[in-house]
């Protein structure tokens, strides 16, 4: 019996194993699987499909939107394909999407048309400073301002973004053709240009130049890097401002405008970028420079232009040299505007000349330390002078001034006049002048007078001592 059940289970088991093995059996698809199936309804909201005849799955919503753009305008009864998002909602039924898998084939048909380097309709939907955004199969991309072709690239006098900006809406709602440069899928990246579409036709033309030809051309815009020149069949090259002249620049605009012709010097070619030169054309003034300029000379400089690190300084129409912060003054400087004032003149020393770098290199803080240094060498002079010296210039200033022909004779005079002074006045000065003896003399007689008067009232008291003696006898 236990026998008869085993054998029975094999044969079903094997039965089972055969219909699974069958080409008949179909399976249920599971989520993230791509699958195809028939439109059995259409509508704006919501389509629903037949799967191998074993269920029916729903696409709505979101869901509904195709970056492939192969779904659009599908009707009952049409093949289309659909990614598995869940294996069954509340109605029992696949829910499937058109996004995923239209996502998917749109980026591997955006990487096949990179590999091929195939050239393909691009729709500007918008633009913003930097470049257009556009829409390839579906796709949302990016074209940058320096991938448009030549003919489109927005040259506006002082590189202004604004005005920049308003040349590039020009293009929202055009179309135009492109080559595919970066499609990553996992970066949703897109990344397109406009000017690889010309490049083929362009390198025909470039070919026949080569670096170092002279070429005659026309200005077709000016930026604040530089100015670019039209020439030949639509070919189109870039003068950097550092190509413009020899000397520092700020502004191309102060020395090149739109339409103008100009002769330049193409040292550059790669690809399709051209590089040109106007000043290499012009003879290079740094040449001999170190003989005109030399190193600890004092020169003459007007301040062109201050910046945080220093201050250039023009030392002639072509030569300019840069005086760094350090090199202003002894004391720290904290702003370079409070030691100079563009466009004025100031004594600078050279401290250093590299002709083939174009460099020159000023210092201020070392000529005002040099004349500092030989105010104090000639006041350590001075004090250092011998004793002799100065005692020399004492005496010399004490010297009275040499007097005048006529005041020498005046003087004469005056002395004759003195050496004739009358007799009288000399006996005066001969009696004034005593011998000591006599001065003796007068003393004692001084003396003898001042006793006089003590000898004349004893004689009266004598004579009053008389006459009362006369007078008892009486």
């Amino acid at each position: 019996m236990a026998n008869s059940k085993s054998i029975q289970s094999a044969i079903k088991s094997d039965k089972l194993e055969s219909l699974f093995n069958s080409k008949d059996f179909k399976v249920l698809p599971k989520v993230g699987e791509l699958i195809e199936g028939k439109v059995l309804y259409a509508s704006k909201k919501e389509v629903l499909i037949d799967i191998n005849k074993i269920t029916v799955g729903v696409i709505r919503g979101y869901e509904l939107y195709d970056e492939s753009g192969e779904t659009e305008g599908i009707k009952i009864g049409d093949n289309v394909s659909a990614t598995v998002m869940e294996d069954e909602n509340e109605l029992g039924q696949l829910e499937l999407s058109f996004r995923h898998t239209g996502h998917k084939k749109a980026w591997d048909k955006l990487e096949k048309i990179q590999k091929t380097e195939e050239t393909v309709d691009a729709s500007v939907t918008d633009a913003n400073k930097g470049g257009l955004m556009v829409k390839v199969g579906g796709v949302m991309g990016f074209l940058p301002v320096s991938q448009l072709a030549p003919e489109h690239y927005p040259r506006v006098e002082g590189g202004s973004k604004t005005k920049i900006l308003e040349k590039l809406s020009n293009f929202i709602g055009k179309n135009i053709k492109v080559k595919v440069l970066d499609a990553t899928e996992e970066e949703d990246k897109l990344i397109v240009s406009e000017k690889e579409t010309v490049r083929e036709r362009q390198e025909k033309i470039i070919s026949k130049y080569k670096v170092g030809d002279v070429i005659k051309g026309e200005i077709s815009g000016v930026v604040s890097f530089g100015a670019f020149v039209e020439f030949d069949d639509g070919l189109e090259g870039l003068v950097h401002i550092s190509e413009i002249a020899w000397q520092r620049i700020d502004d191309p605009n102060d020395y090149l405008t739109e339409g103008q012709k100009v002769e330049t010097k193409i040292i550059e070619i790669d690809d399709s970028k051209i590089s040109l030169s106007i000043k290499q054309l012009i003879g290079d003034p740094w040449v001999g420079v170190e003989k005109k300029y030399k190193v600890g000379s004092i020169v003459k400089g007007r301040v062109l232009k201050t910046n945080p690190f220093g201050v250039f300084i023009q030392l002639d129409e072509d030569i300019h040299g840069l005086a760094h912060i350090s090199e202003l003054s002894d004391k720290i400087v904290r702003d370079v505007n409070d030691i100079v004032e563009i466009g004025k003149f100031y004594d600078f020393k050279v401290l250093s000349v590299e002709p083939k770098q174009h460099r020159l290199g000023l210092s201020m803080k070392a000529v005002n330390s040099e004349s500092t240094s030989k105010k104090s060498t000639k006041n350590k002079k001075e004090e250092s002078e011998p004793e002799e010296k100065v005692e020399e210039k004492k005496v010399e200033e004490k010297k009275p001034e040499e007097k005048k022909p006529e005041e020498k004779k005046v003087e004469k005079t005056v002395k004759k006049e003195k050496k004739k002074e009358p007799e009288e006045k000399v006996e005066e000065k001969k009696v004034e002048e005593k011998k000591p003896e006599e001065k003796k003399v007068e003393k004692t007689v001084k003396k003898e007078k001042k006793k006089e008067p003590e000898e004349k009232v004893e004689e009266k008291k004598e004579e009053k001592a008389e006459e009362k003696k006369v007078e008892k006898n009486k």
